[in-house]
């Protein structure tokens, strides 16, 4: 099915997802509007998205009116999107795919008593969405199948990689697999079995790289040579019958101190390690291969 993409976004949310939503969209040719009740909007759009065809309103109504695709980016509060997405409901047209970069939220959640619970979906990026390959489309119930077609032909027309969930879960797909690797990386740290920087640098030289290039389960066929990954599983696997053990809250602090003295705090320590993360990223997507979004002027940020 081939849709005509027309190119107004309202883009609810000023923080750094929506942002750089907000780039992509520019960057890709879209006229965009970003609401957001902050009093430094303005200046915010003129540091982020200078060159870009973008206009600020405090009004979320001002902002939805006459947009062709919502991507909503608030806070991650279940009474705040309620809101939001009422008015979102009230001031879009009835074709308006309504869209939230929510991580953890579910879409039959938000979308509860929303008239316009059939437009709406989440297309959840992972940070920063400007360069992230992915968006997980997570359907709600209500929501209808043209609705998820013209969210994925969207974001397709970005140059992103959308996966169409076939239900939704809390998480989604993505965070449960981070959760799961962010768990046991802190309990690993609090049992004193390593720290912090080796273990960042352990998942970059080994799973990362990985991963990088093949996922979990293609892993597993090469894994098992050329019996596949059902050799594997009954082979090695079958041996790997340790605890994997849980973290603990309570002593969260001390993983949070030896981080910070790792990294720094700061916005200094956040711009350095921001373009670090994304001059690489942008260096991975092109040796393989993946869509390179388009450069802006800000795009070291």
């Amino acid at each position: 099915m081939e849709w005509f993409i027309v190119a107004v976004a309202a883009i609810v949310g000023a923080g750094v997802i929506g942002i750089s939503w907000a780039r992509l969209f520019g960057a890709a040719g879209w006229e965009v509007r970003v609401s957001d009740p902050r009093p430094d909007l303005q200046d915010v759009l003129d540091q982020h998205l200078a060159g870009l065809l973008v206009t600020a309103s405090a009004d979320l109504a001002e902002a939805a009116a006459d947009a062709d695709f919502v991507q909503e980016s608030g806070p991650e509060r279940i009474s705040v999107k309620e809101e939001m997405f009422a008015i979102l409901a009230a001031h879009t047209r009835d074709d308006v795919v309504l869209a939230s970069s929510s991580s953890s939220l579910l879409p039959s959640v938000i979308a509860k008593g929303n008239p316009a619970a059939d437009r709406m979906v989440i297309g959840h990026p992972f940070n920063p969405p400007e360069l992230m390959p992915l968006v997980e489309v997570v359907p709600g119930p209500e929501t209808s199948v043209r609705s998820v077609d013209r969210a994925m032909a969207v974001y397709q027309e970005l140059g992103k990689v959308p996966i169409r969930l076939k239900k939704e879960i809390p998480g989604f797909v993505g965070n449960r697999l981070q959760k799961v690797l962010d768990d046991q990386a802190t309990y690993l740290v609090q049992q004193g079995v390593i720290d912090v920087a080796d273990l960042d640098d352990l998942v970059r030289a080994a799973l990362g790289l990985r991963y990088a290039t093949i996922g979990p389960f293609q892993s597993g066929v090469l894994g098992g040579g050329p019996e596949g990954m059902r050799h594997l599983v009954t082979h090695v696997a079958s041996q790997m019958t340790f605890e994997i053990g849980e973290p603990d809250t309570a002593g969260m602090g001390r993983v949070l101190d030896e981080v910070e003295q790792t990294y720094g705090t700061g916005e200094a320590a956040y711009e350095r390690l921001a373009e670090l993360r994304d001059n690489r990223t942008r260096a991975v997507l092109r040796l393989l291969g993946w869509p390179e979004p388009p450069a802006t002027a800000d795009e070291g940020k």
